[in-house]
């Protein structure tokens, strides 16, 4: 099976039309309808099925999609690690963050890093820590920023300099709203939306033995969402201070749990996983930062980020 042969069928995947998807790979429409046929044939099943309106994938086409995507993403891993062998100057990082305010820090030390290495490529992608953990085990992301704390014996961590603070949002008319903090008698009764994984972990050590009290309404991967719900009043948001906006105006207020809870937020890479050049270069600048403050760049502590 050939890299350019899944790289063909993705593009006819995503355009959902052969036409479309020859002209984006520069190719002819016989020739990429060629290619499609001796990779069915190759796998033995029809990927594709041939509607009116286009072509749509089969169940079997869908399961090679999702493998696909990350063969190829491999592929392109190591043609830009080996294309950047011995050069200093540049290269592709690869991120998987959870979402966190804090993520500026890493910001800013991609900045740093880029005014050094002027041939400098970033990718990031965004998810709960399960998904980018997921990727980052697949060895299709250099880095990932978990809001758990990582298993040591298959990884190494640098912890950010502050914390995650919990709460609630709501819009500012809800009951809760007049309230200084939350505690969990305040959220009985209400619908609560959550991550699923801060739901299984940070609520529930918050909650304790109290946690069948609470009804979770419904799970977000993405907090902006939860907030655009939570603001039309379907339920309250549980999460991250400072990752929607609240100010005022906005409709919306954040306040606290009580008893307080706090997340620690990772850096995180495989153990034993040779890293490429820039990801090295990123690595030893990350620890060798001066102390300063969270505002300009990390905090520089033995195994803190």
């Amino acid at each position: 099976m050939e890299i350019r042969a899944l790289r063909a069928f993705l593009e006819v995947s995503r355009e959902e039309n052969m036409t479309r998807a020859a002209a984006n790979l520069h190719m002819s429409q016989p020739s990429l309808s060629k290619l499609i046929r001796s990779l069915e044939h190759e796998l033995g099943t029809k990927l594709f099925v041939r509607r009116s309106f286009g072509l749509t994938l089969t169940k079997e086409g869908q399961v090679l999609r999702e493998r696909a995507r990350d063969l190829v993403g491999m592929a392109d891993r190591i043609e830009d690690e080996f294309a950047s062998l011995g050069n200093v100057t540049g290269g592709t990082l690869y991120f998987g963050l959870a979402e966190s305010y804090q993520i500026r820090y890493l910001a800013q030390q991609i900045k740093r890093l880029r005014e050094r290495c002027t041939n400098l490529r970033y990718h990031v992608e965004s998810g709960v820590s399960a998904q980018v953990l997921e990727h980052l085990d697949q060895g299709t992301l250099d880095f990932a920023v978990l809001a758990q704390d990582p298993d040591r014996t298959k990884c190494d961590a640098l912890a950010f300099p502050d914390v995650d603070r919990w709460g609630v949002i709501v819009p500012d008319g809800h009951r809760l709203a007049a309230r200084e903090s939350i505690g969990i008698d305040d959220l009985v009764g209400e619908p609560l939306f959550c991550s699923q994984q801060g739901w299984k972990h940070d609520i529930a050590r918050w909650a304790g033995s109290r946690m069948p009290d609470l009804r979770l309404e419904a799970t977000f991967g993405l907090a902006y969402n939860a907030a655009v719900f939570a603001r039309e009043g379907l339920g309250v948001l549980l999460t991250f201070d400072r990752i929607v906006d609240t100010s005022e105006g906005s409709g919306l207020v954040f306040r606290p749990l009580r008893p307080e809870l706090d997340t620690k937020l990772y850096l995180t890479w495989r153990r034993n996983r040779p890293l490429s050049p820039i990801a090295e270069r990123f690595l030893r600048q990350l620890r060798e930062t001066s102390p300063a403050p969270p505002s300009e760049a990390y905090t520089a502590q033995p195994r803190a980020l």
